[in-house]
C-alpha cells in the first residue's frame, strides 16, 4: 500500500472541527472540504434554516481564513462584489478599494436573488482567481473559495443561474433535514450560545495551500480516469438530456475525487469515490429534455442512471 498523504491527518481535523456546527452532515463537510482541496467553489441548494451559513463561516474559522459575507439583492451592483476605484483629491489618485470578493471565502448568500450583471462579476473570479476594476487586475488570495447559497422553493424575484454561472460551481451540495436525535442535539448545543462563537482554527491558510499541492500527488489509475471521463461523456448522448456536461466537469470529478480521497486518509481515487462525488458534479451541468420534465424526471435520476449504466473500465459485472 502507497503511504498515506500526511495532510489527512490535518483534513480530519477540519471535518471534526466544522460538524460541531453542523451536526449530523460530516459526508457534505467532507465534500465541500473536498471541493476547497481541488481548488473548487460549492453551490449550497436547500431550504432555509438548514445550516447553509454556518457552513461556510464555521469552514471559514476552522481554516483560520477571512470570510466576507455578500447578500445578493436585485439592487446589488457589480462594483458592490469586486470593489471601486476612488479618487482621492489630496494626491489627484485614483485608489482601489477591495470589495469582498477580495477574501479567503466568500458566502454568496442568497446569489439566484442578484440580477445576471452582478451575478457576472464572480466569474473571473471563480475561474481566474482575479479581479479587474478599471483595466487593473487584482489577484485574489489563496487559498480562495465561493460558497454560494439558493433556495430552490421560493422562486419569486430571483433570477436563475445561466449554465455558464452553474459549470463554475465544481459541486452543487445539500444539507437536508436532521433527524430527530440531531435536531435535538442542536436544540441542546444552542441552549446558551451558538457554537460558532466558541469556535476556533485548527489549521492555517497555508496549510490549506499545502493540502491543494499535496492533493496533486494523489494516484489516479487510468482505468479510473477513464470511468471519469466515460461518465461525463455519456451525459452528451443520453436521451433524456439535451445538453450535456462539459469537459469542465471530468476536470471538476478529478480534482475533486483526488481532494474527497485526501480527506478519508488515502493517497489514491477508488471508484467509489466517483460514484459518491458524480451527482454533486454532474447533475447542476446538464440540462433535460422537455419530455424527460414532462415526466417528472429530475438531474439527479438522470446521473443515478448514468451510474447504473456505465461500468467501471477493467472491473468484473
Amino acid at each position: 500500500m502507497r503511504e498515506v498523504v500526511p495532510s489527512s491527518a490535518l483534513a480530519r481535523k477540519i471535518v471534526e472541527n466544522v460538524a460541531k456546527v453542523i451536526v449530523g452532515k460530516t459526508p457534505v463537510i467532507e465534500t465541500a472540504l473536498a471541493a476547497l482541496i481541488g481548488r473548487g467553489h460549492v453551490l449550497v441548494e436547500d431550504v432555509p434554516g438548514v445550516g447553509k451559513t454556518m457552513l461556510a463561516k464555521s469552514l471559514a474559522t476552522s481554516i483560520g481564513c477571512s470570510f466576507k459575507r455578500i447578500q445578493f439583492t436585485p439592487d446589488l451592483l457589480p462594483s458592490d462584489v469586486s470593489g471601486i476605484s476612488v479618487y482621492d483629491q489630496r494626491n489627484g489618485e485614483f485608489h482601489f478599494r477591495p470589495g469582498p470578493i477580495m477574501s479567503q471565502v466568500v458566502l454568496a448568500d442568497e446569489i439566484n436573488r442578484a440580477t445576471p450583471k452582478t451575478q457576472s462579476a464572480l466569474l473571473e473570479a471563480m475561474e481566474e482567481l482575479q479581479v479587474t476594476v478599471d483595466g487593473v487586475t487584482h489577484l485574489l488570495h489563496h487559498p480562495f473559495i465561493v460558497l454560494a447559497t439558493q433556495n430552490p422553493i421560493e422562486y419569486e424575484g430571483t433570477f436563475p443561474l445561466p449554465e455558464a454561472q452553474l459549470d463554475r460551481f465544481m459541486l452543487r451540495v445539500s444539507l437536508g433535514y436532521p433527524d430527530f436525535s440531531e435536531e435535538m442535539s442542536i436544540i441542546e448545543q444552542q441552549e446558551t450560545e451558538h457554537p460558532i462563537d466558541s469556535l476556533g482554527p485548527v489549521a492555517t491558510p497555508e496549510d490549506i495551500v499545502g493540502m491543494q499541492e499535496a492533493a496533486k500527488s494523489v494516484y489516479v489509475d487510468r482505468l479510473v480516469r477513464q470511468y471519469v471521463v466515460g461518465l461525463v461523456e455519456s451525459t452528451r448522448r443520453h436521451q433524456d438530456i439535451s445538453l450535456g456536461a462539459s469537459p469542465r466537469a471530468s476536470l471538476g470529478l478529478f480534482r475533486a475525487a483526488r481532494g474527497l480521497a485526501l480527506v478519508q486518509d488515502r493517497d489514491y481515487v477508488i471508484p467509489d469515490d466517483i460514484k459518491a462525488l458524480a451527482p454533486a458534479v454532474i447533475a447542476h451541468r446538464i440540462i433535460l429534455s422537455p419530455s424527460a420534465r414532462m415526466r417528472g424526471m429530475r438531474n439527479a435520476d438522470v446521473v443515478g442512471e448514468l451510474l447504473d449504466d456505465v461500468a467501471v473500465p477493467g472491473a468484473v459485472r
